[in-house]
């Protein structure tokens, strides 16, 4: 076999995806991930923490206490891609200058946990659904809340994180009026820098982009 031929084999087999049982094109291969992001570095999973020092971590899927009762995560990390990241340390600065900060509870969540949290809870309102994806899986949506700089404490919210419930809704205003000023001042300062808050979870922000970002199926060992 020629060597031209045999090198476009090889390309091709690299940045080609099989698509899964529901038809997504899922990027579980790190190096087919960095092929992407050689063609556009905004694709880059970059840590939080590197472009946001200061922002608290409390990633629940590493834990116990969540929802499902069930540590998903074998360790916490809080990864998204490149403009996500630049965007919160603008959101950040916002907050910081009013007292305040975020505090992550999720960030990019591979594709197989999103199944595996569709299995544990098959509701099609609140969960991720593996026919589709979930903007979690693209490293593009961020699950969050404020605290208080100095205190560290969290401010009042409608409800706690991953309550499923109609209080969670974020237009929801059956609530006290400090509820709604910090849910307010949380939405408001999202969407200046570029981010959407979910129709049925204040806590759920995703980031606007014409980019197209694949869905991702990559555990964080290695990443």
């Amino acid at each position: 076999m020629p060597r031209f031929v045999i090198l476009i084999f090889i390309c091709a087999k690299l940045t080609a995806q099989i698509p899964n049982k529901y038809g997504l094109n899922i990027i579980s291969d790190p190096k087919i991930l960095n092929e992407t992001i050689k063609k556009d570095p905004d694709k880059a999973l970059v840590r939080i923490k590197d472009y946001v020092p200061n922002i608290a971590l409390d990633i629940k899927y590493a834990t116990t206490q969540n929802i499902f009762y069930t540590q998903l995560y074998k360790k916490p990390a809080a990864l998204v891609r490149l403009p996500v990241a630049k965007a919160l340390a603008a959101v950040q600065k916002d907050l910081n200058e009013q007292g305040y900060s975020l505090k992550i509870y999720d960030a990019y969540r591979p594709y197989s946990v999103t199944c595996q949290m569709f299995e544990m809870l098959p509701d099609t309102l609140y969960m991720g659904l593996p026919w589709t994806g979930s903007k979690h899986n693209r490293g593009i949506a961020l699950d969050l809340t404020l605290i208080d700089l100095k205190t560290k404490k969290e401010l009042k919210m409608p409800t706690p994180f991953d309550a499923l419930v109609y209080a969670a809704h974020p237009g929801f205003m059956k609530l006290p009026e400090e509820v709604i000023k910090n849910r307010e001042l949380l939405k408001t300062v999202m969407k200046k820098h570029g981010f959407k808050v979910d129709p049925m979870e204040w806590w759920h922000f995703n980031y606007v982009s014409d980019t197209v970002f694949e869905l991702l199926d990559i555990p964080f060992s290695k990443l």
